[in-house]
């Protein structure tokens, strides 16, 4: 059985910013008027055995981290299904910490959240601030830290939880080399109790390193996934392409694959006629309610 077996899954967020059409949507249930959905993913799916190792790439707004929100639990997929057989653990900077309280009281909130005693907590407690290197720091709250302090803090908590699957999230990539070299070494360490790792970095070389796999995001699908040394070559590849186009080219190219991730729905059309047809019955009706309720507030 697969540790980690993600089937269909999408994630679809609301583009719609017009007061007009949410209250339209509101007095309708949505069923009258919807805008186009924006696709962070579609349709993914993939399987990760007991302590692979997988690297996740692609470009910005390609929807790694909102792979790896769903991998750690932290949202939901609006379809599909994420089966982990065990506990997971995300590592992403401020993820799940709370900026009003101190270092300290985020570590007992996120341990308390991962299912651990009190007990248990007060064991790790020195040793997750020794990891963290925060020193007195750990003691101010979290919204006067640095982007590399915030890594360091969720770093040294998800690591002491005893995570069946972790998920790195650009954590390594703030912060200085001797702390993100410290991480990796810990990294290893779970790799060799078999722990399954999901990597997301740009660094492919970091990557091929770390990994035995690699997921290959390409605005919202999977382009690629298989081999880590196969799959971060073509990677590398595409990169390169990329990176000698005129700056123009690239911000076409990327505005051309985002619409793509904007679907139509099919009813799109009869969903404009019908719009147009009870857009003014919904104001008259808003008006009379409105005005029945100014009514009674005057007879009262």
């Amino acid at each position: 059985m697969p540790k980690v077996k993600v089937r269909n899954v999408s994630k679809i967020y609301d583009l719609n910013t017009s007061k007009k059409d949410k209250i339209i949507q509101l007095f309708t249930f949505g069923n009258l008027y919807k805008e186009k959905p924006y696709y962070a993913l579609r349709d993914i799916s993939f399987d990760v055995e007991t302590g692979d190792s997988v690297g996740i790439v692609g470009l910005n707004g390609s929807g790694k981290s909102t792979l790896s929100n769903i991998l750690g639990e932290v949202t939901q997929p609006t379809t599909g299904t994420v089966e982990i057989d065990g506990k997971s653990s995300l590592i992403a900077i401020s993820a799940g910490l709370n900026n009003d309280l101190t270092g300290v009281e985020n570590i007992k909130m996120k341990c308390l959240m991962h299912g651990m005693s009190e007990k248990e907590i007060d064991e790790k407690f020195d040793d997750i601030v020794a990891f963290s290197e925060l020193d007195q720091f750990i003691y101010q709250p979290i919204k006067s830290y640095s982007s590399g302090m915030r890594a360091r803090l969720g770093f040294a908590i998800a690591i002491h939880t005893e995570p069946d699957v972790l998920i790195v999230d650009e954590a390594l990539s703030v912060g200085d080399a001797t702390f993100s070299n410290k991480c990796i070494d810990k990294m290893r360490e779970f790799q060799e109790k078999g722990v399954t790792i999901f990597f997301v970095s740009h660094s492919s070389a970091q990557i091929r390193k770390m990994c035995n796999k690699a997921l290959w995001l390409q605005f919202g699908e999977v382009k690629e996934y298989g081999d880590c040394s196969t799959v971060t070559a073509n990677y590398t590849k595409y990169m390169n392409v990329y990176k000698k186009k005129p700056k123009e080219e690239q911000l076409a190219y990327k505005k051309e694959m985002i619409q793509k991730q904007q679907e139509q729905w099919g009813k799109l059309e009869r969903i404009k006629e019908e719009r147009d047809i009870f857009e003014p019955i919904i104001g008259i009706a808003s008006f009379c309610l409105f005005a029945v309720c100014t009514w009674l507030q005057i007879i009262q």
